[in-house]
């Protein structure tokens, strides 16, 4: 699969030490390329690791996490792009590029054609098994390409896929996870040990395909070009650069494109634009500073560590040594590039005036779990490095390998507890129960859904659309009730012309800034509520007005 990379001390010469100069530090020589698909020990272990994760990832996965709006959006925008009807659910106005949930749309297809009524978010996050999947083997190639043993390819695997804050993340239907997908394959081939141009090249197309998919994405640009220099013949560098660059930008520069044949690249009167969905993007309220406990960003903070603190903190620290031990360091140079990966989205996180999202940490978590790995693999490496003397080998080897087992029996003994802990949960835990129950009460208790308007975030919204509500204007996302001018012309009386809004967490939560909404739940009253404290899900009959 890879060539591998062994430090060699410069000789001594007839007995004298040789002098510690530039010539003297530790050099690379390059073993023979082992092929992954010709590797049993790979395959097997990579197959191994690779079903431990589907199956925990799987279990459970439509009842925990809890259904989440962006999910609903995403689902939703996908349903739109299969029903021929559009690149959203709504007026497409360019908060994202459309080519995350074109892919969404890709994976739901096959199983959406046998049961179109089960599209709804807690089946279709099945999809993101496969992308799971192919992250996790695309993270082993990449460490091995990176000169990583084995064992330490396997760790990081296994860190990346096992981890509770990944099992919980991944299994969401996030552009993210999308997007981290393609940035995997684009490191993978920018390390290739063939050092194919077109290798290269394929790089840029797939790093903007992951930017197409998420856009914040752009950040690992750099980390991917230092990646590139590194791997890249001297002979052919300048070429490969160049050309996965322009490969990178060409299609990157087809979203601007496609705004501006549509007419939409600038502001203008009566249509959406690139420009306003960029600008709405970068003028988001901040989240204030990551350290701040009255932040929203710490909120979010605290809610990854929750789950884990092992991958998070330890990855941060693995690439704040490998970035600081780079000169000196065989694997700290190897793993530049992932270690400024970490770092860069450390930095952006910390930016007092930024908005943080939940699913920000998604994106790091590849490179954080391959940093901690390198980091363990360098510390062993050094721990049972045999000694220069016959002497030396026999006093100190035995000394190493207690140390190395104890370290490793100790990070053992700390990290499988809480694992254990936070899959447990994600395996066994019912968060979901109020929508399906709420999905169902709409069904079967409205005399005339296709008749009924109702506000409902979007994690419900391909329910009601499956229930036989109209999509857009009798199920109608509450964000479009205030903020979709198609929308809102189509209601005159505000939220006279409303019938139910099912109040969930989201709902309650928005409902501030949305005067529509906000009215709805001020003149309604609750016909049913499903769980309870601040998860439960109400539905509420509007009663002011005429009604």
């Amino acid at each position: 699969m890879t060539s591998t990379l062994t430090a060699v001390d410069t000789p001594e010469i007839q007995g004298v030490p040789a002098q510690r100069s530039r010539a003297s530090r530790p050099v690379l020589t390059r073993r023979p390329v082992v092929r992954f698909r010709r590797s049993p020990a790979d395959l097997a272990l990579c197959a191994a690791l690779l079903t431990a994760i589907m199956v925990v990832q799987g279990w459970n996965i439509a009842d925990y996490p809890a259904l989440s709006d962006d999910e609903g959006t995403y689902l939703a925008q996908a349903w739109s792009v299969q029903q021929g009807t559009g690149l959203a659910h709504y007026t497409y106005w360019y908060d994202h590029p459309p080519v995350g949930w074109m892919q969404i749309a890709a994976l739901t297809w096959i199983p959406s054609l046998f049961s179109p009524d089960s599209m709804t978010v807690g089946t279709m996050r099945i999809a993101m098994l496969v992308v799971s999947a192919a992250s996790a083997v695309l993270l082993y190639v990449l460490a091995r390409r990176l000169w990583l043993p084995r064992w330490a390819a396997g760790l990081a695997m296994a860190l990346f896929g096992l981890s509770p804050l990944s099992v919980v993340l991944q299994r969401e239907i996030f552009l993210d996870n999308i997007a981290v997908m393609w940035m995997l394959l684009a490191f993978c081939l920018a390390a290739s040990p063939s050092r194919h141009l077109w290798h290269h090249f394929g790089a840029g197309i797939a790093a903007a395909t992951s930017v197409l998919s998420k856009e914040t994405m752009l950040l690992l640009l750099p980390a991917l070009l230092i990646t590139m220099w590194r791997h890249s013949h001297r002979d052919t560098r300048k070429f490969a650069i160049t050309g996965a660059i322009t490969a990178c930008a060409l299609i990157g520069l087809s979203y601007p494109l496609f705004a501006l044949l549509k007419g939409e690249l600038l502001p203008g009167a009566g249509h959406v634009s690139l420009w306003d969905g960029i600008t709405y993007q970068m003028s988001r309220p901040g989240s204030g500073f990551l350290f701040d406990p009255g932040s929203g960003s710490y909120g979010v903070l605290q809610s990854w560590l929750y789950y884990d603190r092992v991958l998070p903190i330890g990855g941060l620290a693995g690439a704040l040594l490998l970035l600081a031990t780079w000169r000196w360091s065989v694997t700290a140079r190897a793993l530049a590039g992932p270690a400024l990966a970490v770092a860069t989205l450390a930095l952006v996180a910390m930016r007092p005036s930024g908005y943080l999202p939940a699913m920000y940490v998604v994106q790091a978590l590849p490179f954080l779990a391959l940093v901690l790995a390198g980091g363990a693999a360098s510390v062993t490496h050094a721990a049972l490095r045999k000694g220069r003397r016959p002497d030396e080998r026999q006093i100190t080897r035995g000394i190493r390998l207690t140390v190395t087992a104890v370290l490793m029996a100790t990070a053992a003994a700390y990290v499988v507890p809480r694992w254990y802990d936070g899959n447990h949960t994600a395996l066994t835990a019912d968060a979901n129960a109020p929508y399906r129950h709420a999905a169902a009460w709409m069904a079967t208790e409205v005399p005339e859904p296709a008749k009924t308007r109702v506000l409902v975030d979007d994690a419900l919204w391909l329910d009601l659309v499956h229930a036989g509500y109209e999509p857009g204007l009798g199920a109608i996302w509450f964000y479009k009730a205030d903020l979709d001018p198609a929308v809102t012309k189509t209601m005159p009386g505000g939220w006279r012309d409303l019938d139910y809004v099912v109040a969930s967490p989201t709902v309650r939560r928005d409902a501030v800034d949305l005067p529509n909404v906000k009215a709805a739940l001020e003149h309604s009253t609750a016909v049913a509520t499903f769980g309870d404290g601040e998860d439960r899900i109400e539905i509420r009959r509007i009663t002011g007005g005429d009604r």
